[in-house]
């Protein structure tokens, strides 16, 4: 096991990455000793791992119930609240109770708005299931719910107490969800290191083989890259924004096409490349940074283009992205492959690098 912390004060906290940390788990079992702790997974992760960590839990906890929600993006709103508040108020628990997330990102998402608002915050446990949520979801404490009008806008900011990243489930995971968690690995490297960006692109065919070193390692970097930058920037108000690169356009086509039709990290591989394009426009970056970029993402079988909607489109749902003021969106963009900055953007130059990366001219 390799072990990185997020340091935050009283509020730190360690995330474990290695192979059978469901199997026997110190940290774990001293959080949940004389508890109660809810389970909060999907009916696809709780079929393969649910038993599991119920044995893990049966001889320290109180008592251990399981709330097994639909998967999917659409779980990711008030009624899987509702669902998880009956539950937990039905079984008696109390501000002391503990709240564990068990799958990927849109369960560590609610289970998480869940924790941070029942009885004012209880604590709660991230153990990611999909390589998206091990190298990012799972990081930082962002935890949210979606609105029709836009992607986590409804959410509160929650530290876990632990986090665990157990690889070897890793090899399970459909090649979709795998070239979706890619996305953010190759984010990291993109906004923050150079270096690590080229060791991925020169891992690709090993990481979508499921080679457990290799992905080991993809996880392990990416979460020192996100816990360095969540500890300088809790809350988003500077540095840890530049973690949002390509999420500006991704999110508007994950909200444009209705939340589960394109997976979180196909969208930000297609808003990446418009991000680089953009990036290109504004004279940062040259032609062959864009080929580089674009060529990394395509390797990692995610989406080069978006869908071929009216500019109108994108721009009506950056104007509601978190970064946006006064509805005015703004970008990050690559200063240079392991630098990036926020800042506004003149819309032309938006518009160019949506119609450039679209299926087809856009109407």
């Amino acid at each position: 096991m390799q072990q990185v912390t997020v340091e935050l004060g009283d509020r730190s906290y360690p995330i474990q990455v290695g192979e059978g940390l469901l199997d026997r788990n110190d940290a774990l079992a001293c959080l949940a000793q004389g508890r109660s702790v809810a389970v909060i997974t999907d009916s696809v992760v709780d079929g393969l791992l649910g038993d599991r960590l119920a044995a893990l839990l049966k001889p320290v906890a109180h008592q251990s119930i399981r709330i097994v929600l639909p998967p999917g993006e659409a779980t990711k709103g008030w009624e899987s609240l509702d669902r998880i508040f009956d539950d937990l108020l039905a079984n008696r628990f109390d501000r002391g109770s503990l709240v564990i997330a068990l799958g990927g990102g849109v369960v560590g998402d609610v289970a998480g708005f869940a924790a941070a608002t029942y009885q004012r915050g209880v604590d709660f446990v991230q153990i990611p299931t999909t390589l998206l949520a091990q190298v990012d979801s799972s990081v930082g404490g962002k935890t949210a719910i979606n609105h029709a009008r836009g992607k986590n806008m409804i959410g509160a900011f929650h530290q876990p107490r632990l986090v665990i990243a157990d690889t070897g489930i890793l090899a399970t995971l459909p090649d979709r969800e795998l070239s979706a968690g890619l996305a953010e690995v190759i984010k990291h490297g993109a906004i923050a290191d150079e270096v690590y960006l080229d060791r991925v692109a020169a891992a690709m065919h090993r990481l979508r083989a499921r080679d457990p070193q290799a992905l080991a390692a993809a996880v392990i970097d990416s979460v020192r890259i996100k816990a360095a930058v969540v500890a300088r920037d809790e809350r988003e108000s500077g540095a840890r924004a530049l973690l949002n690169f390509g999420h500006t356009f991704g999110h508007a086509i994950e909200a444009g096409a209705g939340y589960g039709r394109w997976l979180h990290g196909e969208a930000v591989g297609a808003g990446m490349v418009m991000a680089t394009d953009l990036s290109l426009r504004l004279g940062y970056l040259g032609v062959e940074d864009l080929a580089r970029i674009t060529a990394v993402i395509g390797e990692a079988g995610l989406p080069l283009l978006g869908p071929a909607w009216p500019v109108e489109r994108y721009l009506s749902f950056m104007s509601i992205d978190k970064k946006a003021v006064h509805g005015i969106p703004k970008f990050v963009v690559l200063k240079r492959i392991g630098q990036a900055e926020v800042r506004r953007v003149d819309a032309d130059l938006v518009a160019g690098a949506i119609l450039a990366h679209t299926t087809a001219p856009a109407a």
